[in-house]
């Protein structure tokens, strides 16, 4: 399976454009075997809430909109401050917050 082009960023490096929207970009300093692990359990979450929408089951949504949620702040796509104004022990510690919450979690 091929992989997608890389997005487009910004010049700052702060965003990427997709269909001509911006985007807050993935913190860059976050280790890729960590970022893996937090897409990982992005997408795994946006399934639930796929699931949680067909069952009617506003609880179940609830929680797994939570979890992607968790997983877009430690990847630093949301969030504040903005991965680019947090000092290198911030942003290690949103992200290693994040993970043990996520691999911690149902």
């Amino acid at each position: 399976m091929s992989r997608s082009p890389e997005p487009e960023h910004t010049p700052d490096g702060h965003y990427v454009v997709i269909r001509g929207r911006k985007w807050r970009a993935t913190d860059p300093t976050v280790p890729d075997d960590i970022a893996a692990r937090l897409r990982s359990h992005l997408m795994a979450a946006r399934r639930a809430v796929g699931v949680a929408l067909r069952e009617n089951d506003t609880a179940a949504e609830r929680a797994a909109r939570e979890r992607v949620h968790a997983a877009k702040v430690a990847l630093g796509e949301r969030g504040t401050p903005a991965w680019w104004q947090q000092s290198k022990a911030e942003r290690r510690r949103r992200w290693e917050e994040g993970l043990h919450r996520l691999d911690h979690s149902t």
